[in-house]
């Protein structure tokens, strides 16, 4: 008899763990468990009126190897050009053999990665850089200011980087840091930089500094200084130039993910959110869902993936006593919540002033970091940009504006109507669109979207300590492990998951070792 694995979430990392459950044909079923309609967690495509919108932009890049194979394995890279590489006659390294992308729909599409700062009304390399053009737009003041406040900080840094603030001060300096990160941080956080761990930067930019950024634009001028090989394993990961995306967005990765669980014998349950985690003799036995109709359901099981806020997974424990000092440091895991206001619209306000060639010569970028400190609007995707195939008329410019919050706070509780014109007189008010271009918008929440570094966070080992104790346990992905994880770190943690449940003789430190030791992401894992 088979035995059952209860997995707590249908995002990147509960997907993976069923999928290779399955393709290692472990004799392990699994049952995959999702609280929403929506599969692929923060990674799923939303559908409004004939065009799509990606949660928080995910570009399919990683330096494990593992990863990027597996990737292609569910969809094979382009072939033939796509819709807007025909009309601009793009002359891109197509894969000899791959699909078609006007004929086919299962497939990566290969995209350039643009992302620029707009900050005084003007672009910005992203990340910041001391080019011309950073010069032209600062004024020389302000650079020679900048210039100065970098070469002081490489000369006295601050010793024992405790908060982020240490962190990206001794990488950029005083004066970028308060012009490009102070502000823009505390409107992502909700939180000072100085009261944030070091530990997201380590994460997320553990190997970007101004010089690096710099000795980066300078390399691309040489001859032979651009990285060609199409996985860039050799460029940062904040300095790449392009990346794999689904034709349909992540979302289409992930439901193509989710169709091959079931066609395999996998079980995926929608809208069954877990309320009890049963618990008997060190092991979790069982789990009870509710149903939007509140009907529960018992589970039995002898394993559990969780990729769940820990929070939720905390409160949710029965059948053994929690130490209510760690039920503290559970309750007190700050999470940002997550709000995107789609916008269609006739034209751009903005002009394209690159010289790199785009349909209806929209701005090239994928996404737009917005400084302006007037305005609570985080960041700006530009859909048209990530896949031709996300939006209905070519001809129309369709747009994510991105809203960092906490759930119940003045923007989070404002109607639909109320919210998007808030955000609509935001994006007018910077320059970005003329609100009489506006055809058509929608707001989508995400709730516990960004696990976040301050709170009871230092106090995390301890939590995850007792965790490690329950031996059937495994706790995946960004919410699971409360880490800031990509999509390719979550995916990790579950493959590492699996292989402990096939091979219990084998340590759960790699599981927890993902996106900490730096050889699985911004570093390429030796062989």
């Amino acid at each position: 008899m088979s035995k059952t694995a209860v997995i707590i979430g249908a995002g990147p990392a509960g997907l993976t763990a069923a999928y290779e459950l399955l393709d290692r044909n472990s004799g392990i079923h699994p049952i995959v468990l999702e609280t929403t309609d929506r599969i692929g967690g923060i990674s799923c495509t939303i559908q409004h009126n004939g065009n799509r919108i990606d949660i928080g932009g995910h570009r399919f890049f990683s330096k494990s190897d593992t990863v990027m194979d597996w990737w292609g394995k569910m969809m094979p890279l382009q072939g033939a050009p796509a819709r807007d590489d025909i009309v601009l006659n793009a002359d891109k390294p197509y894969v000899a053999g791959g699909p078609d992308p006007e004929k086919t729909d299962r497939l990566m599409l290969i995209r350039e990665r643009i992302s620029r700062i707009y900050y005084l009304r003007k672009f910005f390399d992203y990340p910041i850089s001391l080019k011309a053009q950073t010069i032209l737009n600062l004024g020389i003041f302000r650079t020679m200011v900048a210039g100065f406040g970098y070469i002081w900080s490489q000369i006295k840094k601050r010793p024992n980087e405790k908060s982020l603030e240490d962190f990206l001060v001794n990488r950029f300096g005083v004066p970028l840091y308060r012009m490009f990160f102070e502000d823009y941080t505390e409107k992502v956080w909700g939180a000072h930089p100085r009261e944030i761990s070091s530990a997201w930067g380590a994460q997320r930019i553990k190997g970007l500094s101004l010089s690096k950024a710099v000795l980066s634009a300078l390399k691309k001028m040489l001859p032979g200084g651009k990285d060609t090989d199409l996985r860039q394993k050799k460029t940062e990961t904040s300095l790449i130039e392009q990346f794999f995306y689904p034709k349909f967005g992540p979302g289409h990765l992930w439901e193509t993910v989710a169709g091959d669980i079931r066609e395999k014998g996998g079980e995926i349950r929608m809208q069954q959110k877990v309320v009890e985690l049963h618990v008997e003799g060190g092991s979790v036995v069982a789990v009870t869902t509710e149903g939007p109709d509140g009907v529960r359901t018992r589970i039995d099981c002898d394993f559990c993936l969780s990729s769940m806020p820990i929070k939720d997974l905390i409160t949710a424990v029965r059948g053994v006593e929690v130490p209510p000092a760690l039920r503290a440091i559970a309750e007190g895991l700050p999470y940002r919540d997550f709000m995107t206001v789609g916008v269609l619209v006739n034209k751009l306000k903005i002009k394209n002033e690159t010289n790199i060639r785009t349909v209806n010569d929209v701005v090239p970028d994928t996404w737009i970091y917005i400084q302006e400190r007037e305005v609570r609007l985080c960041r700006l995707q530009i859909f048209n940009n990530w896949s031709p195939y996300l939006v209905k008329d070519p001809n129309t410019v369709w747009i994510g504006l991105e809203y960092m919050c906490a759930e119940g706070d003045d923007m989070w509780v404002q109607s639909d109507q109320q919210f998007i014109d808030f955000a609509v007189n935001e994006l007018a008010s910077i320059g970005v669109i003329d609100k009489a271009d506006v055809l058509d918008t929608c707001r989508i929440k995400i709730e516990k979207a960004y696990p976040a570094y301050f709170g009871t966070y230092a106090e995390f080992d301890r939590l995850r300590d007792w965790l490690d104790r329950l031996d059937n346990l495994f706790c995946v992905g960004r919410n699971g492990q409360h880490r800031y994880n990509n999509q390719d770190h979550s995916m990790l943690t579950a493959m590492e998951a699996v292989s402990c449940m096939i091979d219990p003789s084998l340590s759960r430190k790699a599981l927890w070792s993902v996106n900490t030791e730096g050889e699985y992401h911004e570093t390429k894992k030796a062989s």
